[in-house]
């Protein structure tokens, strides 16, 4: 029997994401469009973006916030490029993102002295063999394997490498130990339902020591590049961005924003997610033909919640296109490195109500297509 109850909202991708409850792009504040980037409107507002991010994650008052070229690919590269080199480094990767920085750190950048611990789709590396000697490149939340780091304890507090975070799909969704990070990465399209093109890069003062005292020993490109004359570009996070943004989505990504201060803040954002998580919990311990990909339920992600079905993969597949085809589920397929599954997005801008709604669909398609 067809489910009575359909999401009013269908976007369940990991990326880009659903945009906010309410969202009307009608309603962006468009002063800056036609305008430079560099004069003095366009600067104040970039420079807003950065400052109301930090305010609404609660940064340390010595963080800096600033935005960068190429998403949260761009933010994670200009880091790694532009610090790494100094310390032995140890890599931990178990999804395709994290694989992917791992491929950075030793084929391109061919660093000597790094170490790599992997763990299979559903688990997670050991974490405490990270050295605080070395500098640690990690992603906290894996949004191809629904795979999240549950706390930051097996971080020293007074380690002497630094910490580079790729929180892409963690950061307004997860509380984060900001004193435990040193350089934190993200883009506007996940949790806040923004454009992508852009990263953003948060920067610790220990982050910032290292880039004003240490020069690694290959070209940088300009996109790359944080320091002159041996000095942090500081106009780079006060609104001076290395190439030109889109001022449409800085537009849009403020208006993420204000709808997330307008709702309650940070703490609202980890709740809404927590909340949509919970009801996919509810669910699958009621049906034993579907599984969370990942092992330990601590680990379990708030917002790229991934899912194996007692299904072959084609049959999967054919769940994912009937759902697509009813118009109430719109991309939930596996990623293409992860295994067949289905990845729903539970992050801040989708109504805990949707995610309810969808559940019986799940459960229409997997008895559509096994004949259970």
């Amino acid at each position: 029997m067809t489910p009575p109850d359909r999401p009013a909202n269908p976007n369940f991708s990991s990326g880009p994401c659903s945009k906010r409850p309410g969202y009307d792009v009608r309603n962006l504040s468009l002063e800056t469009l036609g305008r430079s980037h560099r004069s003095p409107l366009g600067k104040s507002v970039l420079e807003r973006a950065c400052l109301e991010t930090a305010e609404l994650l609660g940064l340390p008052a010595d963080y800096r916030v600033g935005i960068v070229p190429a998403s949260d690919t761009g933010a994670v590269e200009m880091a790694m490029w532009s610090l790494l080199g100094a310390r032995p480094v140890d890599v931990f990767a178990w999804e395709s993102f994290g694989q992917g920085w791992l491929v950075d750190v030793t084929k391109q950048l061919k660093l000597d002295h790094t170490r790599t611990f992997t763990a299979e789709y559903g688990e997670l590396p050991e974490l405490t063999q990270a050295n605080p000697s070395h500098d640690v490149v990690f992603t906290w939340n894996g949004t191809t394997s629904g795979v999240r780091v549950p706390d930051g304890d097996w971080i020293s507090a007074d380690r002497a490498g630094l910490t580079i975070c790729d929180a892409t799909s963690a950061v307004f969704a997860m509380e984060l130990p900001w004193d435990k990070l040193d350089v934190v990465t993200y883009s506007w399209q996940k949790v806040l339902g923004g454009e992508g093109a852009h990263g953003m890069l948060i920067l610790s003062p220990r982050a910032v020591e290292r880039l004003e005292s240490y020069t690694p020993p290959w070209p940088l490109p300009k996109i790359f590049r944080l320091t002159k004359n041996g000095k942090l570009m500081e106009g780079v996070f006060r609104g001076a961005t290395i190439n030109t943004p889109s001022m449409l989505c800085v537009a849009d990504y403020l208006d993420t924003l204000g709808w997330l201060r307008s709702i309650g803040g940070l703490t609202e954002g980890i709740r809404r997610s927590r909340a949509n998580l919970e009801v996919i919990e509810a669910f699958v311990a009621e049906h034993e033909w579907i599984h969370f990909l990942a092992r330990e339920r601590s680990q379990r992600s708030s917002t790229s919640v991934c899912l194996t079905v007692d299904l072959p993969d084609e049959q999967v597949k054919a769940m994912t296109g009937l759902l697509a085809e009813e118009g109430v589920a719109y991309d939930i397929g596996a990623y293409r490195d992860a295994p067949d599954g289905l990845r729903i997005w539970c992050g801040a801008t989708v109504e805990e109500a949707d995610v309810r709604a969808l559940m019986p669909w799940l459960e229409w398609a997997y008895t559509k297509v096994s004949g259970a």
